[in-house]
């Protein structure tokens, strides 16, 4: 059995987008895959949320969602706003390791970013993660301003003892500009390690088929995929 957890840097970046191409690429290759949202914010009761967009580009209908909250907020801060009981991630945890015995991979798809607040506590990801045991996988934006806030991210992993699963940039532009191309170095060098993939803009308006071959083109081997980071800065020219 296998736990990953997917944050990003920020809120929108593409968390959700990178999480429906690992559970697609473990469906195509017949792993048993469910992924979870421990807290999904921003959604009203019937509205659709972050497990739909799951279900519909990746196949897997194995998703569960812990809580619901209406409000555009942090989860601590959705739910003291609607008068509901935060997430408890103690209970949370409880129920992604029993999924973990009867799938061999379960993703977790985290809420804005590393550190935001599930509980009046101070509860986190990070938190959840470490919980788990669970690598996290790091979904960051490609434009200027990013680096900064993806060496914030992975320093608060290492300082917490977390085991980084690699570095995903969640939409990259048709036309990326100076500081787009030039990001990609200096991502790397931040990771200490190649990205772990790079999906296209636009990939969460694919269809089933479509976002299947997008996945494998764009997650590196580790996740499943057959991204190559080398021919990647190679067409970016900056590799010779």
């Amino acid at each position: 059995m296998s736990i990953l957890v997917v944050t990003g840097t920020d809120t929108g970046v593409g968390k959700t987008i990178v999480t429906a191409a690992v559970a697609s690429l473990a469906r195509e290759r017949g792993v048993p895959v469910a992924v979870v949202k421990p807290a999904q914010t921003g959604v009203g009761e019937t509205e659709p949320g972050d497990l739909d967009d799951v279900i519909r580009l990746s196949g897997v209908t194995s998703t569960f969602e812990f809580a619901r909250f209406p409000d555009p907020l942090s989860p601590a801060a959705a739910a003291r706003t609607a008068g509901l009981p935060p997430v408890s991630l103690t209970q949370a945890a409880a129920r992604i390791e029993e999924l973990a015995e009867s799938h061999r991979l379960v993703v977790v798809e985290g809420a804005g970013g590393l550190l935001v607040r599930f509980d009046e506590e101070g509860a986190t990801l990070a938190d959840l993660a470490r919980e788990l045991s669970a690598p996290v996988l790091l979904v960051t934006r490609a434009a200027l301003g990013t680096l900064n806030h993806t060496a914030l991210t992975l320093e608060a992993m290492a300082h917490r003892g977390l085991e980084p699963a690699g570095v995903v940039i969640g939409s990259w532009p048709a036309a990326p500009d100076l500081a787009e191309r030039c990001n990609v170095a200096d991502l790397e060098m931040l990771a200490a390690r190649p990205l772990a993939g790079v999906l296209p803009e636009g990939a969460g308006a694919l269809g089933r088929e479509d976002f299947a071959r997008t996945a494998h083109a764009g997650l590196s081997p580790v996740l499943g995929g057959g991204f190559d980071p080398s021919a990647f800065r190679r067409a970016l020219r900056l590799l010779p």
